[in-house]
């Protein structure tokens, strides 16, 4: 029995024996060439507002037509108004005005320009149309805590709020 076990111990330990790790091979002499990675192009950092978020909240509704994300003061007309309109999926912006321009939406990483025309309501609003899809709205949706709408020289500062992505995911749908 004893020389059982020794025989087993002196197999054990030469199978060990045999399990070392094979000799480094010596280093290639000649130079590697690696690939050179270009720098990637830097952003300038776009300025979300320069001015105070305006007072007020935002507002969820809907109704046959599709719903709508209103911002403003309880008693007041809305700053800032999203519509889904559901049939010809389509999502519509408008702020207070009377005259078409360009509305300039500022997030924290796009600046984009959309023409706005005049929606013909009382009170008089002006309004942009887009394509739910449009990366503007997810730009503006995930902003950095507030974006800007802005006509002329009027600029509409708001917080970026769930009613907002409500809205353009209502669309999207």
């Amino acid at each position: 029995m004893k020389r059982a076990v020794v025989t087993i111990l002196v197999v054990s330990l030469a199978g060990l024996a045999g399990c070392v790790a094979p000799p480094a091979q010596p280093a290639d002499p000649r130079p590697v060439s690696r690939p050179t990675v270009a720098p990637l192009p830097t952003v300038a950092p776009v300025a979300v507002a320069e001015g105070a978020v305006a007072p007020g909240v935002w507002t969820y509704g809907s109704d046959a037509r599709g719903s709508r994300a209103l911002f403003g003061q309880a008693g007041s007309d809305a700053l800032l108004v999203l519509r889904c309109d559901r049939a010809a999926r389509r999502v519509y912006l408008s702020v207070p005005g009377n005259d078409a321009g360009t509305l300039t939406l500022r997030a924290s990483n796009l600046v984009k320009g959309v023409a706005a025309r005049p929606t013909g309501a009382t009170p008089a609003y002006v309004a942009a149309e887009l394509a739910p899809t449009d990366p503007v709205l997810d730009a503006l949706a995930f902003s950095r805590g507030r974006f800007s709408v802005a006509i002329d020289t009027r600029q509409t500062t708001v917080p970026a709020w769930p009613e907002f992505t409500r809205v353009v995911e209502d669309c999207r749908a």
